[in-house]
């Protein structure tokens, strides 16, 4: 998995199929899932990364979509 933000989010855009939009919603939508005490979907050493960016690993996995989150299109 690379590990640079830059490369996570380039790559979690193109999943919402590079609607801005879309992203910056799941991503609010997961962060806050993962505030309030949801279980990170990926491997990775979550108190070295902010909950945005372990929603957009996430995304950029495929392991969450928008759909998922209980969103429908705008």
């Amino acid at each position: 998995m690379d590990c640079r933000i830059e490369g996570i989010a380039a790559k979690a855009l193109k999943k919402m199929g590079d609607d801005r939009y879309r992203l910056s919603l799941a991503v609010a939508k997961r962060a806050e899932q993962l505030a309030d005490g949801a279980i990170p979907l990926v491997d990775i050493d979550k108190s070295k990364l902010k909950f945005a960016d372990i929603a957009l690993f996430e995304i950029a996995e495929d392991k969450i979509t928008l759909e998922g989150l209980g969103e429908t299109d705008r």
